[in-house]
C-alpha cells in the first residue's frame, strides 16, 4: 500500500496514523541516527517519505507517537491555520499597486500620516488565548467554564489614530450605527482637523473604504479643510500598523486581574490602556510600513504574515 501525500491538516493526519501502515521498509535511510532529517529545507519533502515507501518485503507498524516524533524532528508540528480574509485578484493588483507607491518611503515620510481605524471590542472574549489549569476529568465544572454569546453580546465600536511620536484620544462611539454625519461631528473635526492643524500641508489621513467614511458629507469636509487623504486598499488589515494596535489592547484587556463585566468597565478599561500603551509599539508599527510593502510585493499582493 501506498499513502501517496502527507495531509498537513490534524483531522486528516489522525486517520492515517491511527491506522497499522504495513509495508512500510525501515526508516534508517531516511534519517540520521540522533532523529532529525538531514537538511531543513528538506524537512517537508522527508515528513511526506515518512509515510510514502514503495511495497517490499519488509512490514512494519508505526505507531502515531512514532509519526508525530519524526514530524517534530522535521520541524513540523501541528497549528492552528491562520485567518486572513479572502482575497482576489483585483484586491491582489490594488494591493501590490499601493504597495509600489509607498515601498520606498523614508521615515519621515511615513512619520506625516495618521493612520486611523474603527474595531469593536465586546464584554463576550472569545480569545483563544486564555489557558486554564485543571484536573483531568473536570473540564464542565462550573469554575472551568467561560461563558460566551454565540450572537456576539453587547460591544463597543472604537476609533483611535496613531502617528509618529503621537496618538489621538480614544474616542468610543454610543450606541447606534455611525452614518457619515456622527463620523464628521464626533471624528473629522475634533481629532483629524486638530492634527491637519498642527502638521500643516505635508499632513496625510490615512482610511479605509468604510461606508462613513465615503459619504458626500465627509468628501466635502476633507475638501474644505484641505485635507488630503490616502486611502487603504480594501482587504487590507495587514496593512494599516491599526490591526496591531487592537490586538495589543485585546491581550491586555484578556490580561488584566479583574477583567471587565459591565459596559462601564469595558469603556473605561478600553481608555486606559490605549492611554497606557508605549510609544515605542507605536513607532516600531509605523516604522515597519517599508519592510510590510516590500513583502507584499514580494508575494504579489498576498497576505503578508508577520
Amino acid at each position: 500500500m501506498r499513502v501517496q501525500q502527507l495531509v498537513r491538516t490534524q483531522c486528516n493526519v489522525d486517520p492515517l496514523i491511527s491506522k497499522s501502515i504495513h509495508q512500510c521498509p525501515p526508516m534508517r535511510n531516511n534519517f540520521k541516527g540522533d532523529g532529525n532529517f538531514g537538511q531543513k529545507k528538506q524537512a517537508a519533502d522527508s515528513g511526506k517519505n515518512l509515510l510514502t515507501h514503495d511495497t517490499g518485503d519488509w512490514t512494519t507498524d508505526i505507531s502515531r507517537i512514532t509519526v508525530a516524533r519524526r514530524l517534530h524532528g522535521g520541524n513540523l508540528f501541528a497549528r492552528r491555520p491562520v485567518r486572513c480574509v479572502p482575497l482576489t485578484p483585483d484586491h491582489r493588483r490594488r494591493r501590490s499597486l499601493r504597495c509600489r507607491e509607498h515601498w520606498n518611503w523614508k521615515d519621515n515620510e511615513w512619520g506625516r500620516v495618521l493612520f486611523t481605524d474603527e474595531s469593536r471590542f465586546s464584554l463576550s472574549s472569545d480569545s483563544h488565548r486564555i489557558l486554564i489549569w485543571r484536573d483531568r476529568g473536570s473540564r464542565k465544572h462550573p469554575s472551568n467554564i467561560i461563558e460566551r454569546d454565540r450572537y456576539g453580546g453587547r460591544d463597543v465600536l472604537v476609533w483611535g489614530g496613531i502617528m509618529l511620536g503621537s496618538r489621538t484620544d480614544l474616542h468610543i462611539f454610543d450606541a447606534g450605527s455611525v452614518n457619515g454625519t456622527r463620523y464628521c461631528n464626533e471624528i473629522l473635526l475634533p481629532y483629524v482637523r486638530l492634527f491637519r492643524g498642527a502638521m500643516g500641508l505635508q499632513f496625510l489621513f490615512m482610511v479605509d473604504n468604510a461606508p462613513c467614511h465615503r459619504t458626500v458629507a465627509a468628501e466635502q469636509l476633507l475638501e474644505s479643510e484641505d485635507i488630503e487623504r490616502m486611502d487603504c486598499p480594501a482587504r487590507s488589515p495587514d496593512l494599516n500598523p491599526l490591526e496591531h494596535v487592537w490586538d495589543f489592547l485585546g491581550r491586555r484587556l484578556v490580561a488584566r486581574t479583574l477583567p471587565p463585566v459591565t459596559f462601564r468597565e469595558l469603556r473605561l478599561a478600553l481608555q486606559y490602556e490605549w492611554a497606557a500603551m508605549p510609544h515605542q509599539l507605536i513607532d516600531t508599527l509605523i516604522l515597519s510600513m517599508a519592510r510590510h510593502c516590500e513583502t507584499c510585493l514580494a508575494v504579489r499582493g498576498d497576505h503578508i504574515l508577520n
